[in-house]
């Protein structure tokens, strides 16, 4: 929705200005969810789905800002709210922004905890309607009184009914609407027995229910205060389970600190067997647990200054987003690769934790190996194998060296890369979504294995999760899939993409955020697809060493990194379907046409504060 064009809802004709969301990224017919703005008092947002609700913002208070600056409704059903500021576009609001923030996830009398990860609990003096269902996670059916509400004839029920208090609330639902002070909020509620619950909300004013509490979640902070009518008797037997536990408490108080006090000895007797150093307490104060870095060798400063003779220029081997990459020498001979986490960078600090997290867990001969880390004071470093090759780019994009990698290299290159993906995908015991695989992050030995490096970005999905959403998408432009740049939600299939733009870089030769190719100025997913559908392909691989190619082969990794990167995750293949692709003979699917790219002067007037880049290419996917 365009900025001065608000949602609209008139009490006095039913007239209303909705929202409707197009049907997918590429097709604006309308979609499956509508937002408009609700009729009752105090009106709220309500995101439909077809004729159900989806999403709910909550009574909205008299003194908020009701004018909206952009929205926007994805065919995901997120309604995304941006507001003006200078020459940017900033994210001020989004919905759902949290499972809990489904409408009806816990159900009638069901409260939906916005924990981690989030959870479905009845109010006190409520039980799951269906026992066996709730423990098995579905809640919608929700939760009934234990014990009913005394009320006789045209009692008020004062005598036999009690109010419990429940902090940081978002209202639940089918709300009324009363011109009462605080007081009489409380009174008014008390002496009817029909009134079920009441919120009195300073920028509001009183509301009641009468009917099922419905949608209601609980924050961690913030939020609204809420009173639920309940029998007496469910607070007095709170009060004796509270004598009882009291008593236990009592009871056993020696005991518990006894073991405390002996925990905690035993605790720090094998802490300081396992870290004796300095490094050790920086590590403490940096939110590093024993667990993370059990594995690890832990670095003097001094040792890896000598290594990289006080880390000279004549030593250095590059520079990133994370800090300084730098060759060394310890005193037995081996060679290292020491990354050095700049001391400005806050994302630095942020990729240095998930990375010495991650990677110190994972082993495979496709991934690059660590081998220790150091921390004093400020500095922060990671040691790794180091690499004879260095990384794959400076062989592929450079024409004096180009010709080294002849096809069977290139190919053997691709499937090694292929493995380490399906290692980090499926085989080992984390599933790790990596987020920045690109060809400056594949390393090469001194026999040309590659290895998958940099996990600053990496993500650890758990159980049978396939997907997660953020709200601050980082990586590099040209290999972010479509859904990841725009959306923010980030899977397996995300980094196909990213491989699937790598194996067509590794068989063309040429760099994604630098191709252009004739007069119509192609990228070089629009060239390859029609080379694909000129020639099938055969003639794509790079001219400096198509001498050494098998036509055949080649045209098939083509059209593999066609189908890669398809725009719709679900058209893409799973690590598993492209390791099979890529060692046997089976038939193709016929990939469909990709979509394209923009070069970097049309991007310049584009902007998005949620987007961070490790590098910035000359491409990035937009929408029509």
């Amino acid at each position: 929705m365009l900025p001065f064009s608000p949602l609209t809802c008139d009490l006095t004709t039913g007239e209303k200005r909705v929202l409707t969301s197009w049907k997918s990224y590429t097709d604006p017919s309308p979609g499956d969810f509508v937002t408009q703005i609700t009729p009752q008092v105090p009106s709220q947002v309500l995101t439909t789905r077809g004729s159900k609700p989806y999403y709910r913002s909550g009574p909205w208070a008299k003194t908020r800002d009701s004018k909206l600056s952009r929205l926007v409704l994805t065919p995901e059903g997120h309604l995304k709210r941006f507001q003006h500021r200078g020459t940017e576009w900033d994210l001020t609001y989004e919905g759902p922004a949290n499972s809990c923030d489904v409408y009806g996830l816990c159900g009638p009398f069901g409260l939906c905890v916005r924990s981690v990860p989030p959870k479905c609990k009845c109010f006190k003096g409520f039980v799951p309607k269906y026992k066996e269902e709730w423990e098995r996670g579905n809640w919608t059916e929700g939760c009934v009184r234990r014990t009913e509400l005394l009320c006789y004839g045209n009692s008020t029920g004062k005598s036999q009914n009690v109010f419990h208090h429940v902090a940081n609330i978002k209202p639940p639902d089918f709300y009324k609407f009363a011109n009462l002070d605080a007081e009489e909020c409380y009174q008014s509620c008390l002496q009817n027995c029909s009134c079920l619950a009441f919120a009195f909300i300073r920028e509001i004013g009183c509301l009641m229910w009468n009917h099922e509490l419905m949608d209601t979640v609980q924050f961690s902070s913030g939020g609204e205060l809420l009173s639920i009518r309940l029998a007496r008797s469910e607070l007095d037997g709170n009060k004796r389970k509270k004598t009882i536990t009291a008593s236990l408490v009592s009871l056993f108080l020696f005991v518990i600190l006894g073991s405390s006090v002996f925990c905690v000895w035993r605790y720090r007797v094998k802490h300081n067997e396992i870290i004796s150093n300095n490094a050790s307490q920086d590590a403490w104060s940096n939110d590093l647990t024993p667990q993370d870095f059990s594995s690890l060798c832990f670095f003097e400063m001094n040792t890896i200054q000598t290594a990289t003779n006080n880390f000279s220029l004549s030593n250095k081997l590059g520079h990133g987003g994370f800090g300084s990459v730098y060759k060394g020498k310890l005193q037995d001979g081996k060679e290292i690769a020491v990354k050095r986490l700049s001391s400005s960078c806050r994302q630095g600090k942020e990729e240095f934790m998930n990375e010495i997290v991650l990677i110190s867990k994972l082993q495979h001969r496709n991934l690059v190996r660590i081998l220790g880390c150091c921390i004093e004071g400020e500095e922060r470093l990671l040691i790794y194998e180091f690499m004879v090759n260095k990384s794959l780019d400076t062989f592929l994009f450079d024409s004096s060296k180009k010709h080294k990698i002849d096809w069977q290299k290139r190919f053997d290159i691709i499937q090694g890369i292929a493995r380490g993906l399906l290692y980090l995908h499926h085989d080992s015991r984390l599933r790790v979504i990596h987020r920045d695989l690109k060809v400056s992050n594949i390393l090469l030995d001194e026999n040309m294995n590659p290895k998958i490096s940099d996990f600053g970005l990496a993500r650890m999905f758990e159980g049978t999760q396939c997907e997660e959403n953020t709200r601050r998408v980082v990586g590099t432009l040209g290999y972010m899939s479509p859904e990841y740049a725009w959306t923010g939600i980030f899977s397996e299939k995300s980094d196909i993409y990213a491989f699937g733009v790598l194996l067509l870089e590794i068989i063309s030769g040429e760099k994604i955020s630098r191709f252009n190719y004739a007069k119509e100025g192609k990228d070089l997913l629009e060239y390859v697809w029609g080379s694909w559908c000129e020639n099938g392909g055969i003639f794509l691989l790079d001219k400096d060493v198509d001498d050494s190619s098998h036509p055949l082969e080649v045209a098939r990794c083509a059209q593999i990194g066609l189908l890669c990167v398809q725009h719709q995750p679900v058209d893409r293949p799973n690590t598993l379907e492209l390791m099979s692709m890529l060692t046997t003979k089976s038939d193709l699917p016929s990939p469909e046409k990709p979509i394209f790219v923009v070069h970097k002067r049309d991007y310049e007037s584009l902007s998005n504060p949620l987007i961070t880049f490790n590098e910035m290419t000359q491409s990035v996917i937009i929408g029509r």
